[in-house]
This record gives C-alpha cells, structure tokens and sequence, in this order.
C-alpha cells in the first residue's frame, strides 16, 4: 500500500489537464494548480501542496461533506458546507489576486 500511492501519483501527473485559459489568454485561471496540489497530497507534500493551491484544504473537507450528506443526515450541515464555502472562495480569491501582485 505504501509504494502504491507514490506509484499511483506518478501515473496520475501523465495525464493531468492542461488549463486552456491559460493556453488561449496567456495567464492563471483560479483553478491553476488544483491538480498539482492533488499529486502532492497524494505523495503527502502538505506544505507543498498548500503552496500550489491553498484551498485544497478547505475543498477536500467540503467535498467529504457534500458525499456524506447523500447518505447520512448531518445535523448542522448548512453551516458547515456554508462555512468551508465561503473560506474556500475567500482562499481561491485571495491566492489567485496574489498570483498578479
């Protein structure tokens, strides 16, 4: 299990996409880095992964919600995805008006 995640996010950086707002407008999309900060959790590069994308860690937890929510009734889901939403777009702003500064 242990050689199967490195092995694992080797594969996966061989067939990341590329951002096409990029490639047709020549500058980041907020998005830009999502999919190399995936690799880096997977290899468990958390500073990395931080530094490439900083609402990985606000994304992941609302998407683990989001799941659980279909089959388990969560009491105060509302403010929970409400919250990490809200951090989530505060961080992918900020990240991405810092990437032109």
């Amino acid at each position: 299990m242990k050689m199967l995640i490195p092995t694992l996010s080797l594969h996966i950086e061989n067939y990341m996409l590329p951002c096409f707002t990029k490639k047709i407008f020549g500058f980041d999309c907020p998005g830009c880095g999502l999919q190399r900060s995936l690799v880096f959790l997977l290899k468990g590069d958390f500073a990395a992964a931080f530094d490439m994308y900083p609402a990985i860690f606000t994304l992941l937890p609302l998407a683990v919600f989001f799941t659980a929510n279909l089959f388990f009734k969560i009491k105060y889901i509302n403010k929970i995805t409400n919250t990490l939403l809200i951090t989530s777009v505060a961080l992918i702003l900020t990240n991405y008006i810092l990437k032109f500064v």
